[in-house]
């Protein structure tokens, strides 16, 4: 199914390992309004639009190259990740690198396996189902790594993180809706669920 549509694959994995390279950067900066810094970082904000792009991709393409999508952004995103914002000379930041990508290619699979049992029923079910437990296990298995035994109050981050995750997934319900025929292209496949 890749080769009917080879530009669209590009755009999703070329977003994927953007948002990746972006939140990982963002990861490292904690939201210092009211009084959100032991609690917040910028990366919940854009982390969740990793999900929309895998979730879209399952929808048009399939999981098989869903999972495509989701390894290109793991590779392309941890070398902008270890280029761009990786401080080789911090022991924080290899752990923040080593548990971004950790969590995230174990999460990003999850959310194309959901997706795809879950993608007969209304069309919000799969997305909204599959980013949730996906976001769980993202943000347990990255905080655990990057900041476990550190001064950093990593679960008080991790649980504001999630929550967030929660209310942005809850919000890209709406692009995703948006994109869903666009992206599908109008095409039905047998194991899609109906666009209504």
């Amino acid at each position: 199914m890749l080769s009917d549509n080879p530009k669209l694959f590009f755009i999703l994995g070329f977003s994927m390992a953007t948002m990746v390279a972006i939140s990982n950067f963002l990861v490292q900066f904690p939201v210092s309004y009211f009084g959100l810094s032991n609690l917040l970082t910028y990366g919940a904000f854009s982390y969740p639009i990793t999900f929309l792009i895998t979730d879209l991709a399952n929808r048009r393409f399939g999981k098989e190259t869903a999972r495509k999508v989701v390894y290109v952004g793991f590779i392309s995103g941890v070398f902008l990740t270890l280029f761009f914002s990786t401080n080789f000379s911090d022991l924080i930041s290899m752990r923040i690198a080593l548990g971004s990508g950790t969590a995230f290619l174990i999460a990003q699979l999850l959310d194309v396996q959901i997706f795809d049992k879950l993608r007969k029923k209304i069309w919000f079910i799969a997305p909204l189902a599959s980013s949730s437990l996906a976001s769980l296990i993202d943000t347990t298995l990255f905080f655990f790594i990057s900041f476990y035994g550190t001064e950093v109050p990593w679960v008080t981050l991790a649980v504001g993180d999630f929550l967030v995750k929660i209310f942005i997934t809850i919000l890209m319900l709406i692009p995703f809706r948006l994109l869903l025929k666009k992206v599908v292209d109008g095409q039905k496949y047998s194991s899609n669920a109906p666009l209504v």
